[in-house]
């Protein structure tokens, strides 16, 4: 048994069997613990053919069946995001003076939240991305949540500039065209370096979401009909399974895993450089790249703790996300957490002990002042609460423990980007001093963003599969091979059978020394 959520199968054996180049007996008993499973399955190939089916008949029938539950919730999301919506057409109608923007903070609520989004983004790339470059076998279950949410998250956060906008609908100034008699674009402006950004990644994570759904989109194309079989065959792009299509395949993915890694370091080490090239006291600062990519990480993570957890319960795939992934999740939120509060302290030590007088007064204000609330509340929920808590197994492995940590971290993560945006009501002008407070047009639309990013989760969910079926099953059989010492790594597969389906989602069934 591998630790991709493989689940109990007739015919299972003693975990002390284990071979060497399995789990330990310990690790194997913890991990059928985990998943309540009380004995190590010996999986045959029937075996795993019954798995597949299981897989396929669970995830699809999810899809296919939509309750009343289900309609509910997607009228009440929809309902948030069109009263957004409504709150942006009114901003427009009545122009930017609407918010609580005005001298000396003119970044407020938007601005936070687009940090927020494109800080959540950064899970697709951490779970994913690293993970797959590392080679971490219990990834395969989760990369597909992880890809779907950088995604939306990109799509929401790429929004919050067009929506600062006082005239929103000159938006294309900031797109990033020829410009020699230097006139628009401004080159100088963050807000074009954050819309090549966007685009940028965008353009990355879409392709990296896409390339591993080919296959389960085939899968589908086969198992449907009608309209939908129509547009499964069109967006998997005539897979057959065939030996040449899965060499493709892997190659893409390797190039591709490469590729992304570097973008969503860049894309937020940018975001960092809208506030510290500036000479704005409490922004200027040298470890805003490192700071806001470890940040972004860690909301990450934490908004792909919460997001699993629901998918989870709400599709009944306890076989498949087991509790032995939350544990490993629960362990890197961890070790994050650490990092980012070591990255925090060291720009607020360096502020504390040279800063200038300016940067002295934010930190008060922060932590004894009027944000003081603000302050000690991120504090406990991304510092104390991870700490004190995520050491435990049993807290790594309950679901209500991990979805209430995850929602905190993030709570607390935003509040951060909001003491950050907010900062300049304090300068080195004092008549200059001023406060924020947000309205509601700010309100309603930060809250539809929410909305929308679960809007889209929901409607993906019925759309196309929240697990990578093809890995799983491959996952399966490579352990299996690797059992028979037929393998010894994961990227030591066998050679694909020619005549490899698509509804397998396997890699096939040629192996070396004979088939399997």
């Amino acid at each position: 048994m591998s630790e991709r959520g493989t689940p109990g199968a007739k015919g299972a054996g003693d975990p002390s069997k284990a071979t060497s180049t399995g789990p330990t007996p310990e690790e194997a008993a913890l991990a059928f613990e985990a998943a309540g499973v009380k004995t190590t399955p010996a999986l045959t190939e029937s075996d795993l053919r019954a798995l597949d089916r299981d897989l396929d008949a669970r995830v699809f029938g999810a899809m296919e069946s939509i309750s009343i539950r289900y309609l509910l919730l997607v009228g009440f999301l929809g309902s948030v995001v069109a009263f957004g919506a409504f709150a942006f057409g009114w901003q427009i109608y009545k122009g930017i003076g609407v918010t609580g923007l005005n001298r000396p903070v003119f970044w407020g609520f938007y601005i936070a939240s687009f940090v927020f989004w494109i800080g959540i983004s950064h899970a697709g790339t951490l779970v994913s991305a690293i993970l797959r470059v590392l080679k971490v076998e219990w990834r395969m279950p989760l990369t597909r949540a992880a890809e779907a949410m950088t995604l939306f998250a990109l799509m929401i956060g790429g929004l919050f500039p067009i929506i600062h906008l006082g005239r929103n609908w000159r938006f294309y100034w900031m797109i990033p065209v020829p410009n020699e008699r230097g006139l628009w674009p401004n080159f100088r402006s963050a807000l074009m370096w954050d819309l090549l950004a966007i685009l940028t990644y965008i353009t990355a994570s879409s392709l990296f979401l896409l390339l591993p759904l080919i296959p389960d989109l085939a899968t589908a194309r086969d198992r449907t009909r009608g309209l939908r079989r129509r547009i499964y065959g069109l967006l998997s792009f005539g897979w057959r399974g065939t030996q040449q299509q899965w060499h493709r395949l892997h190659v893409a993915m390797r190039v591709f895993t490469i590729v992304v890694i570097p973008i969503a370091v860049s894309v937020h080490t940018i975001v960092s450089w809208d506030f510290g090239m500036t000479l704005v006291e409490g922004w200027r600062s040298t470890v805003f790249g490192p700071y806001f990519v470890i940040g972004a990480i860690y909301s990450g993570m934490a908004a792909l703790i919460t997001v699993l957890v629901l998918v989870r319960r709400s599709l009944k795939l306890d076989d498949y996300v087991t509790l032995r992934h939350f544990d490993r999740l629960g362990k890197v939120l961890l070790a994050v957490s650490v990092i980012w509060f070591y990255m925090f302290w060291a720009g607020f030590l360096t502020d504390w002990y040279g800063g200038s007088t300016v940067a002295k007064l934010i930190q008060h204000e922060h932590v004894a002042g009027h944000s003081a609330v603000l302050f000690w509340t991120m504090m406990v929920v991304n510092v104390l609460v991870p700490f004190l808590f995520l050491w435990f197994r049993r807290v790594r492995t309950s679901m209500p423990a991990m979805l209430v940590i995850s929602l905190l971290v993030n709570v607390g993560m935003w509040i951060e980007r909001f003491l950050i945006v907010t900062s300049p009501r304090i300068n080195s002008l004092s008549y200059d001093w001023g406060s924020y407070t947000p309205q509601w047009p700010e309100i309603a639309i930060a809250t539809a963003t929410f909305a929308a990013f679960a809007l889209l989760y929901v409607l993906f969910s019925k759309a196309l599969p929240l697990i990578s079926l093809w890995e799983v099953k491959e996952g399966w059989r490579v352990d299996r091979w690797r059992r028979e010492g037929l393998v010894e790594a994961e990227t030591d597969v066998p050679p694909l059978a020619t005549g490899t389906t698509a509804a397998t989602g396997a890699t096939g069934s040629a192996v070396r020394g004979g088939a399997s």
